[in-house]
């Protein structure tokens, strides 16, 4: 599916996805023209699905992030699909992922500081419909993000 290019391509544009097409193909000693065509095959085929900007919250005054584990009441049908569209009507939630398990969905949320959490967390976030249980782990410290695939 990729070769020993694509990979290096890849490589580098995880390291430094603001990288221009030119200085990208110089980096994986490639042609500007090689590179972008590249590029486009790997877009193509959904290997790169767009590049995005990293905003860190903490810079924006966002001190506190949590980790929000549901376990939802499914005698409803709807459960799910009202529980995720109303999660997704909450501006501090950036992050919606559902399991399969005894956790059913878990919401990153971020707030300011603990008083705007507690706020968050009684208005918003205890409103969300069929809510069984819910587990909160506070965000201590990142130890490791993955800045590169094992390409």
């Amino acid at each position: 599916m990729l070769d020993d290019t694509d990979r290096r391509l890849l490589r580098h544009l995880l390291a430094e996805p603001s990288l221009g097409t030119a200085e990208l193909a110089e980096r994986a000693g490639l042609t500007t023209a090689t590179c972008w065509r590249r590029l486009e095959r790997l877009t193509e085929r959904g290997v790169i699905g767009a590049r995005q900007a990293l905003i860190d919250w903490r810079k924006l005054g966002y001190s506190v992030e949590v980790s929000l584990r549901f376990t939802l009441d499914k005698t409803d049908p709807r459960a799910f699909d009202e529980f995720l569209a109303a999660a997704r009507q909450v501006p501090e939630v950036i992050g919606i992922e559902t399991f399969l398990g005894r956790v059913d969905v878990r919401l990153n949320v971020i707030a300011r500081d603990m008083k705007h959490y507690q706020e968050l967390y009684r208005s918003r976030i205890l409103t969300l419909p069929h809510i069984a249980d819910i587990e909160a782990l506070m965000l201590v410290a990142t130890i490791r993000e993955a800045e590169a695939l094992p390409l």
